[in-house]
């Protein structure tokens, strides 16, 4: 078996953690046409084997994002999303209107990795295909606002 099998099988066997989604607004609950947040946290690693004997690091990153909202739909992106900071863009944010009341969806990400390797500290080299980890569901509930007429004062 020659080197790049051997590397590709152990980036297989490479325990990366599940991510989590964070939904804003918080609390479990959004309103229908009204732009959710989704983030998680899925940052490089190094990762460090042995193979016959040589020493092999492997660099792996995450490539890809594929959110599913819960509703039937589903989306990908580069970027892992990012906490709400006043006065940035929307387009800054990996986001999902629901057009729809949902009594309850589950949220969830899954992330593809990709990775390279060194051995015994030489050059480091693409390692061929990438790796997927599918992250639990978070509960989101969907409800409409009711606009309420009040007196001025």
């Amino acid at each position: 078996m020659d080197t790049a099998t051997l590397v590709r099988q152990a980036f297989e066997d490479v325990v990366i953690p599940a991510s989590v989604v964070v939904v804003q607004p918080p609390g479990g609950v959004t309103l229908v046409n009204l732009e959710t947040l989704f983030r998680t946290e899925a940052t490089p690693f190094e990762e460090s084997v042995s193979l016959l004997g040589r020493q092999v690091v492997l660099r792996i990153r995450p490539v890809q994002f594929v959110w599913h909202p819960g509703d039937g739909s589903s989306f990908s992106t580069t970027s892992p999303g990012r906490v709400f900071e006043k006065g940035r863009p929307m387009s800054d944010y990996v986001s999902h209107t629901y057009p729809d009341v949902h009594e309850q969806v589950m949220v969830s990400v899954d992330v593809v990795w990709a990775a390279e390797y060194s051995v015994d500290g030489g050059p480091f080299l693409p390692v061929a295909g990438t790796v997927t980890t599918t992250g639990p569901g978070v509960e989101l509930r969907v409800k409409e606002a009711v606009p309420v007429l009040v007196s001025g004062g």
